[in-house]
């Protein structure tokens, strides 16, 4: 899950703010700051008690905006679902009238009056909604020894002021510990350019842990909140050392001069979230050992990769980011999948994995897609990743996303006689484009094929904007890897043909094989119940380990709700024919040209030109 600071003047526009002006009004351009307050001490009802004192509002500032979205979250929000109380007042305390004309957005009737606009926000992560839960990661809590802020949830702006620069205090207990990228002045107050920058940068405070290192010339921070203090931060920054070592590598040096990891251990685990100059995770904290084993390196490899995409290679529709109205980009699959590609193949190429590992992902990721929509393209994804069908496809992003830009890296590979890769193209277009530049949303792909041959045209069209099925065995082959979409083991199995995932908070069946579907179950389902536990995020991990357990004929009852009824089925796994699908291994027969394509494809090639830091 993502998000990303661009440093830009938002044009912003809003049919809902009759009379309005497109653009940055005179006062906006003197840059004086907004002056925000947020008191922590007073952490009741769990709501963020929050106070502007702005006093140059004029007809054009009347309303207050809320975030509808944020960068990186593919997800509507709707932020003002959770406000409970606003009012603003003058210089006098006096309330001057304001009325909730939409769902994010409040007008207010004298804002030339105005002294001060206060407001209180409810934390996302324990208040109840409709629809469109906001990711954990991307969302809010306040409990008694720490506090998560996403900016996009707590703070909006006065229209036209999208551009101010933001002064923010935080009133807290004393002892606690504040991480964040955002600088900080003498006194603590936290300093963001504009609106963009505060979304950007989410803030962990509380009973935190810290440590920090030097890695070629980037200061790396690690900031952790553990709910029983199991995990510190010195044990994360000792597992992703090596990770950003070979992001190093990868990139030739790392793009920024600070990063700030912030990590939250409590009970659920539900993923992360990208930024700039900063990344959030939200790990269930008794799982450390195996997350910190099995997902939390590879996880980083990914947040960290969107230093460069999208951070220095995006369109206009990134740079000009909409907080009124969602507006999708067809070139997701370039954010995300090609990041998730970047994080498998930089430690591939830095040897923290071997080749059997990484064709090992590559089979997860062909497996993973087969349980999407074929007829749902990378393109349908981004231009839809708003929409209801959209989020259902969205985990396809990082499966077919990724095996595409492999499929990429590939071919230009090939066409280039080993000389460059996909990585190559990257950093080029990072070094010609870069934070403040965007590219065309609508010619990008012909700029893409410009940039290295005509043949990656095609490549783009057919399975980026087009369905076609993914060529995994010419092109795999074309560096000595067979590969073979099923096969027989003549091993026999106990199985159930059922696959779990998440949609919002809830667990639900994303493939029914034939055991299950005889069972009664169907695509869909949410899994409320498993042999007399109740399944939530909270439990999941446990229960999905009590059912793999579970032998061959052995019976066991499932709760499933569809629609607004429950259903219970009691259910047994049957021996089944063992078939490995999607199965990859090196061709012990490979043509010298072949080895000596793959020796290239392992390894970073050619020192293109460097990208430049972009933080201080």
């Amino acid at each position: 899950m993502k998000l990303f600071r661009l440093r830009i003047t938002l044009l912003f526009f809003s049919i809902l703010v009759l009379g309005a002006e497109q653009g940055q009004d005179a006062r906006a351009q003197e840059a004086t700051p907004l002056e925000y307050t947020v008191d922590l001490n007073d952490r009741t009802g769990d709501t963020f008690k929050v106070t502007l004192s702005v006093n140059d509002l004029g007809p054009e500032n009347a309303v207050y905006q809320f975030a509808s979205t944020a960068p990186g979250t593919y997800q509507r929000m709707d932020v003002g679902r959770f406000v409970r109380s606003f009012e603003a007042v003058d210089a006098q305390g006096d309330v001057i009238l304001s009325e909730n004309i939409s769902t994010n957005q409040w007008r207010i009737s004298d804002p030339e009056s105005v002294s001060v606009i206060r407001y209180t926000v409810a934390e996302t992560w324990d208040t109840p909604v409709d629809e469109n839960p906001i990711f954990m990661m991307a969302g809010t809590s306040i409990e008694d020894d720490h506090v998560l802020i996403n900016g996009q949830a707590v703070f909006g702006y006065p229209t036209g002021m999208q551009a101010r620069p933001l002064r923010i205090q935080l009133l807290h207990p004393a002892g606690w510990m504040v991480g964040t990228a955002l600088d900080s002045d003498e006194t603590g107050t936290l300093l963001a350019d504009d609106y963009d920058h505060v979304v950007d940068s989410p803030i962990l405070m509380g009973r935190l842990s810290k440590a920090s290192l030097d890695i070629r010339g980037s200061e790396i921070e690690v900031y952790t909140y553990s709910k029983t203090d199991k995990v510190h931060s010195d044990q994360i920054l000792e597992a992703i050392t090596d990770i950003l070592d070979a992001a190093g590598d990868f990139l030739i040096e790392l793009p920024v001069k600070r990063y700030t990891f912030l990590f939250h251990f409590e009970d659920v685990t539900m993923g992360a979230w990208e930024h700039s100059y900063s990344s959030e995770y939200v790990y269930a904290e008794d799982a450390f050992e195996m997350a910190i084993a099995e997902s939390i390196p590879s996880v980083v490899a990914h947040e960290f990769f969107h230093v460069v995409t999208p951070l220095n290679i995006h369109s206009e529709i990134v740079e000009y980011f909409n907080f009124v109205e969602p507006v999708a980009s067809e070139h997701i699959w370039l954010y995300e999948g090609t990041t998730e590609w970047a994080s498998d193949i930089m430690q591939l190429r830095a040897g923290l994995i071997d080749l059997d590992n990484y064709l090992g992902r590559l089979s997860e990721k062909l497996n993973a897609d087969d349980r999407y929509d074929k007829e749902y393209s990378l393109s349908d994804l981004g231009l839809n990743s708003y929409s209801t069908k959209g989020q259902q496809q969205w985990g396809n992003i990082y499966q077919r996303g990724a095996l595409v830009s492999g499929l990429l890296d590939l071919k230009i590979l090939e066409l280039s006689g080993g000389a460059r890769g996909l990585r190559e193209v990257i950093l080029d277009l990072a070094a010609r484009y870069g934070p403040d530049t965007s590219f065309v949303e609508s010619t990008f792909f012909e700029e893409f094929a410009e940039m290295t041959y005509p043949e990656v045209l095609r490549i783009l069209e057919r399975h980026v904007r087009g369905t076609d099925v993914l060529p995994m065995a010419e092109y795999y082959q074309k560096i000595g890897i067979e590969y073979v979409p099923e096969f027989s083991t003549g091993e026999q199995i106990a199985s159930f043909g059922m696959q779990v995932g998440l949609d919002g908070t809830n667990l639900v069946l994303v493939g029914v094989g034939e055991i299950a579907e005889g069972c009664g179950l169907a695509l869909g389902d949410a899994l409320v119940g498993f042999d007399g536990m109740e399944v939530t995020l909270q439990t999941a991990q446990h229960v999905l380990a009590a059912f793999h357990s579970i032998a061959a004929d052995e019976d066991f009852t499932i709760k499933i709700r569809r629609g607004e009824k429950e259903h219970e089925f009691t259910c047994a796994k049957r021996m089944v024919d063992r078939i490995d699908k999607h199965v990859f291994r090196v061709d012990s027969e490979a043509t010298p040209e072949q080895v000596a394509l793959r020796t290239a494809w392992m390894k970073n090639l050619q020192q293109v030109d460097v990208i430049p830091a972009v933080n201080e």
